[in-house]
C-alpha cells in the first residue's frame, strides 16, 4: 500500500505549491483540502466562513480527511488549521507520512496575500501569535520537519527523498 504524503503548516508557507511539485516528482496525485472543499461547496472559503462559520468549515474538513485517509498515493496539502482538529489529522496520519513545512511566520505573513484568508485578518502580530499557538500541534503530528528557507523546489526535493527512502516502490 502506497502511503500518502501529508503537508501541514501555517497558511502561506507553501503547502499547495510544494504539494504539486512533490506529486509531479513522484507521480502521485495532488490533493488540496481547501481547494477540494471550495470545489465541493461551490464557493470560496471566506464565503463559507462568513455564511456558515468556522465550526461548519471544520466539519467539512473532518469529513474530507476521513474520505482521503481511505485513498492512497496522494500528496495532501492541508489547510493551516486542519491539524488543530485531532480527528482530521489523525485520520490522515493513519495512511500518511506527515511533513511540517516550517517557515518563519513573519516572513510568511510579509509574503502573504491575506485578502482571501479569513484567519489572517488580524494583522502580522496576530498571525505570529497564531503560529506560536499552532507550532506545538504541528510538531506533535509531524513525522518530519522541513525547514522552508530554501524555497519550494528544495522542500519538494527533501520530501521526495525521504518518501522514497521510507516507501520504496
Amino acid at each position: 500500500m502506497k502511503k500518502n504524503i501529508v503537508l501541514i503548516g501555517m497558511m502561506g508557507c507553501g503547502k499547495s505549491t510544494v504539494g504539486r511539485l512533490v506529486a509531479r516528482r513522484l507521480g502521485l496525485e495532488p490533493a488540496d483540502t481547501d481547494a477540494l472543499i471550495e470545489q465541493r461547496q461551490g464557493r470560496p472559503i471566506p464565503t463559507i466562513f462568513a455564511q456558515e462559520g468556522e465550526a461548519y468549515f471544520r466539519a467539512l474538513e473532518l469529513e474530507l480527511c476521513r474520505e482521503l485517509s481511505g485513498r492512497q498515493g496522494l500528496v495532501i496539502a492541508c489547510g493551516g488549521g486542519l491539524p488543530t482538529q485531532e480527528g482530521a489529522i489523525a485520520a490522515l496520519k493513519k495512511n500518511g507520512l506527515v511533513f511540517w513545512l516550517d517557515r518563519d511566520p513573519g516572513e510568511t505573513y510579509d509574503a502573504l496575500d491575506v485578502s482571501g484568508r479569513p484567519l489572517a485578518q488580524g494583522g502580522r502580530e496576530d498571525f505570529i501569535r497564531r503560529f506560536e499557538e499552532r507550532a506545538p500541534v504541528y510538531r506533535r503530528w509531524a513525522d518530519w520537519v522541513i525547514p522552508c528557507g530554501g524555497g519550494p523546489q528544495e522542500a519538494s526535493r527533501q520530501i521526495s527523498r525521504i518518501y522514497l527512502e521510507v516507501c520504496p516502490s
